[in-house]
């Protein structure tokens, strides 16, 4: 074979070998971009299924409860990020309170939305300074709500914020009588958008705002409210009346106890 046949040969060889990778690269990247198209079809669908469940809760959302209706191989995280990214802009906004999520009006269009809105009920000052004491001194008794007021709290008072479910009894205080202790709840922070209670404003917001009387004491603090439960407090439970009398009946001399000699 003369030396132009052999340069012909390797020539046609190498078309051949250059023209078979450009089928298989091709081939990969048609793969590759048909796992991409499912994929973004597959996260689009997730994102569907996380807005109807946001939407359609009557309750904020915790993290725990959205994995366990979604997906196991979708997160979750990312999701609900890109969400609230999403919506950052629009009438309606996705937000976190109480460590749930929910979607809700934008603040700024509150002012248009006044006349549809179901009226708010209008607390008493009595009602207002009791829940700001409980907010911010829990866990709280009713005698030390009635020290910090200067006044006696009626019990109609304290009812009136349980049955708007801000106020809750917290446990009972490891001191003779063992009084029950108040605090707030999740619907308090969902009412006030506020993701935790350590959010409520402090000293220099309050004043800024005007809440507070500028002649204040130069050490005047405004406590940081906690929702962990007290050292000196137990859980309270529906059977609280009976544990006081067992927590009675151990202090009493053995003499004294009923039917041990009956």
């Amino acid at each position: 074979m003369s030396d132009n046949g052999k340069s012909s040969s390797r020539v046609e060889t190498a078309a051949a070998g250059i023209e078979s990778d450009v089928i298989d690269l091709n081939e990969r990247l048609q793969t590759r971009s048909d796992e991409n198209n499912n994929g973004g079809e597959s996260m689009e669908a997730d994102m569907r299924l996380l807005e109807a469940l946001l939407f359609a809760a009557v309750e904020p959302i915790d993290m725990e409860t959205l994995r366990e209706r979604m997906p196991d191989d979708c997160d979750v995280g990312a999701l609900i990020a890109r969400l609230a990214r999403d919506y950052a802009g629009r009438g309606v906004n996705l937000v976190r309170v109480a460590e749930r999520w929910r979607f809700q009006t934008a603040p700024d269009l509150e002012h248009n939305l006044i006349d549809i809105r179901e009226a708010p009920r209008k607390l008493s000052k009595a009602a207002l300074e009791t829940l700001a004491i409980i907010a911010y001194h829990q866990p709280v008794t009713r005698p030390e709500i009635e020290d910090v007021r200067g006044v006696a709290v009626s019990g109609g008072t304290i009812d009136v914020l349980m049955e708007l479910s801000w106020v809750r009894i917290r446990g009972r205080r490891r001191t003779p009588g063992r009084p029950v202790t108040y605090g707030t709840t999740e619907n308090f922070l969902a009412h006030f958008n506020l993701e935790q209670v350590t959010d409520l404003p402090g000293r220099d917001e309050l004043k800024a705002a005007g809440l507070l009387d500028p002649r204040l004491p130069k050490d005047f603090e405004v406590p940081t409210p906690m929702m962990s439960m007290d050292i000196d407090e137990d859980p309270y439970t529906e059977g609280g009346e009976e544990e006081d009398g067992e927590f009675v009946m151990d202090f009493m001399e053995e003499d004294d106890k009923p039917g041990l000699d009956d």
